[in-house]
């Protein structure tokens, strides 16, 4: 078997291909009937092995491929989510910062508003509160005027009190026949 490859696949170099001395003990007989008895299988384990092996790095290269590209849809994914929520919450914060605006806005017109309201409704009170003065001071000198009217008429008919206790005296003197009058004798 000098210079051929033995069942293992090795070929010896050319300056191991002059004979040996033979090997004082069986050890090396030993590896030879083991190489003949065994030889294929390993080289078919060994093949299957070479195999297995290739096919668990080409599927561990796979699978790292596959997790790599499903990690990155991922974070694709979550960053679009992401973006997509901070655009929302934008929105809402700009959304509230308009409605705050709008509201003090409206807030300050209503405030306006019934200012105007207030100074109307005081001015309104204020000519309602001169016209009913005026109203009534009218109608205090209509009554005065016309009490010192009818006082007037009062004083005109009423009879004279001197008028009158003299017209009693004359009754009470004719009634008790001592009623005599003046200028007639008898």
């Amino acid at each position: 078997m000098e210079g051929e490859g033995n069942n293992t696949g090795y070929v010896k170099p050319a300056e191991e291909a002059t004979p040996r001395p033979a090997e004082p003990s069986g050890a090396g007989n030993v590896e030879k009937i083991r190489d003949i008895l065994f030889g294929a299988q390993m080289r078919d384990y060994n093949h299957r092995f070479a195999r297995l092996e290739e096919t668990l790095l080409k599927e561990s290269a796979d699978l790292r491929e596959s997790t790599r590209k499903r990690f990155e849809a991922l974070e694709s994914y979550i960053r679009r989510e992401f973006e997509a929520l901070e655009g929302r919450l934008k929105n809402e914060r700009d959304e509230r910062g308009n409605l705050g605006e709008t509201l003090a806005r409206r807030l300050s017109e209503l405030n306006d508003q019934t200012s105007a309201a207030q100074r109307d409704l005081r001015s309104n009170i204020l000519e309602q509160s001169k016209a009913l003065s005026d109203d009534i001071e009218r109608r205090h000198l209509q009554m005065a005027a016309m009490l010192e009217k009818r006082f007037q008429e009062l004083r005109k008919d009423k009879t004279d009190r001197s008028a009158l206790a003299a017209l009693l005296t004359e009754v009470a003197l004719r009634l008790n026949d001592e009623f005599q009058v003046p200028g007639v004798e008898g």
